[in-house]
């Protein structure tokens, strides 16, 4: 069965439950600041986190700040509720983690 991209509707709603978070070119994107001695834990939970649910965020790390990229290659790149619950999963570990979100 083939994701299906969420309407801008349905974007637009999904978006006040994830205020960190922008649509950024069919792509959902956040960046969190944490203290880099805190980055290797982090990035360890969210790997285990994305093998588990299958889904992987595009992730970049510079110095203390974790940022994420979120689209459904099976969507034809597009975002998708699974990127959606996805986001809201990396947004709770990296709170639990001692992250803010962070303007880039």
């Amino acid at each position: 069965m083939a994701a299906t991209p969420l309407t801008a509707a349905q974007l637009d709603e999904a978006l006040t439950a994830l205020p960190d978070w922008t649509a950024d070119g069919g792509r959902l994107t956040a960046a969190f600041t944490v203290d880099r001695a805190d980055v290797p834990a982090l990035y360890a939970a969210v790997a285990a986190a994305e093998d588990e649910a299958n889904h992987h965020a595009e992730v970049t790390i510079l110095y203390g700040t974790i940022g994420f990229a979120l689209s459904t290659h099976d969507a034809g790149d597009a975002i998708t509720a699974l990127d959606t619950t996805t986001a809201a999963r990396l947004t709770a570990l990296a709170l639990a983690h001692g992250a803010r979100p962070s303007n880039r």
